[in-house]
């Protein structure tokens, strides 16, 4: 079984016609990881029990003639940010190392119900935080196109397993561009929903306004998928949305000569690599043999977005992580430290549980909250951001959907930013504008690639992404549907 090339809509046929067992196929890529995932590092733990069983349910459906639905059986696997019940959810962080979720996200909720099987929690940046999985408190991710190299963060271990073959798809979350940037990176399919089109609900926050879970997969096909079995309102988050409202498309998407691209000119800008630039311009033309129109648009408030992205989610990402004090998820005595009062707790509880960038986000969280500050920079930030979204009212007013690189360079050297936290900011440089303005964004790859190692750069995966109008996932899905169709054969 070629586990590399094994998508949804292939597993799902495979299993109608019995040419394989769910139960086969999950044994199956348990033992691909166990062989393939120690020069990788995708995975922080498996959950080897509760995938066959899982397994075992839907052969026994299928075996009793049940209809069964896409998802019934296929392994999935998912960022360790997300809760799964009686699993370890640690963030990639020392301080909930031994943690295990009490109940489901509703993410997962909702694909146990579809049938999926979870192999295991992949490795992430510290609590989400971080661009390039280096952060995490365990191990570091390899990517696997160079083994040399990052896999992009903080959903690099979900990117990474799905590149590898390590798992049919995956979920990550995604705050700034944390599902997009790996994606791109690893040569495989990112989708951010809307901000409030997936429940939050199970996801260990970092920045609450900011965040929003989406699918990692092989396919756009796959990414819809996955897409819309999680999708929805949820009642134990007052910030998601019944999405039946926000479907209707003003143009029919199979009729390309009906769709505007556009194409910002902040985005097309000094500091973009040569191997970038040569690969979007290969998309463009790609998508111009399609018949689809293009725009030159501006979102003149861009050059804004990474400052004010880097003040309001370290003051949210502060007040979330407020809830770390020692006395819940305390880690003291694992952490073989000494207390001798509440004050010791406290210190001693963060500062042996955090690492370095976490510290770095708090302190400057805390900063701009604090009183003198707060308007100054808080209060200016959200200002901003409201300006941000403007301007991409006023684009959706010439262009369908916009188009854009996902990162200024392809995957970096591992270690190679690590020692300059702006270098590696400006990584997200692409991608946090959608974040800020709350809409979706789907990364992909522009050329097929295939998880062989490779050493030379212009050979690395390079990805771009397509944003679309709040709540209409349906155009930028399709759209990458036909260009995937087309670069596949």
């Amino acid at each position: 079984m070629d586990l590399n090339n094994l998508t949804i809509k292939k597993f799902h046929e495979g299993l109608l016609k019995k040419e394989f067992s769910a139960v086969e196929i999950a044994e199956s890529f348990f033992d691909f990881i166990k062989t393939k995932d120690p020069e990788i590092k995708a995975y922080l733990s498996l959950g080897k029990d509760e995938a066959l069983s899982q397994a075992k349910k839907v052969d026994a459906a299928l075996a009793k003639g049940q209809d069964l639905g896409i998802l019934a059986g296929v392994p999935l696997a998912v960022k360790d940010n997300i809760l799964i019940e009686g699993q370890p959810a640690t963030a990639a962080s020392k301080i909930l190392e031994n943690y295990q979720a009490a109940y489901d996200a509703t993410v997962i909720k909702r694909l146990k119900s579809a049938g999926a099987v979870f192999l295991g929690k992949t490795n992430m940046d510290e609590f989400a935080m971080g661009s390039s999985t280096e952060n995490s408190a365990f191990q570091i991710t390899r990517n696997p196109a160079d083994l040399e190299r990052v896999p992009g963060g903080s959903s690099g271990g979900s990117a990474a397993a799905v590149a590898a073959g390590m798992a049919v798809a995956a979920l990550g979350s995604d705050t700034g561009g944390s599902i997009r940037q790996p994606a791109g990176f690893c040569g495989v399919v990112g989708l951010k929903p809307t901000y409030g089109a997936v429940s939050r609900y199970g996801l260990i926050a970092m920045a609450s306004s900011l965040d929003q879970i989406g699918p990692i997969a092989k396919t756009v096909e796959d990414a819809a998928i996955i897409f819309n079995a999680i999708k929805g309102k949820d009642d134990l988050d007052s910030t998601s949305v019944d999405l039946n409202k926000f479907q209707d498309s003003r143009f029919k998407i199979q009729d390309s000569k009906n769709l505007t691209i556009g194409l910002p000119e902040e985005y097309f800008i000094e500091g973009l690599t040569k191997e970038v630039a040569e690969a979007i311009d290969e998309a463009i033309k790609n998508l111009k043999s399609l018949g689809f129109k293009f725009k030159k648009i501006s979102l003149p408030h861009t050059k804004y977005a990474l400052s004010c992205y880097y003040v309001i989610m370290p003051a949210e990402a502060s007040a979330n992580l407020a809830r770390y004090d020692g006395i819940r998820y305390a880690q003291i005595e694992n952490l073989k430290l000494e207390t001798k009062n509440l004050k010791d707790i406290y210190f001693n509880q963060r500062s042996g549980g955090f690492g370095k960038e976490i510290k770095r986000r708090i302190i400057l969280g805390n900063f701009v909250l604090s009183s003198g500050y707060y308007d100054d920079y808080y209060l200016k930030a959200q200002k901003v951001r409201t300006l941000i979204k403007k301007d991409f009212d006023k684009a959706f007013e010439e262009a369908d959907v916009i188009l854009t690189p996902v990162s200024p360079t392809p995957a970096f050297k591992i270690g190679e930013k690590t020692e300059n936290p702006l270098a590696m900011y400006l990584s997200d440089i692409f991608t946090i504008p959608v974040n800020l303005a709350g809409l979706p964004a789907v990364s992909m790859p522009v050329r097929k690639h295939q998880a062989s190692s490779v050493k030379r750069q212009n050979e690395l995966p390079v990805g771009f992404q397509l944003i679309g109008r709040h709540f209409r996932e349906t155009d930028i899905l399709e759209t990458g549907r036909m260009y995937e169709k087309m670069i596949n054969g």
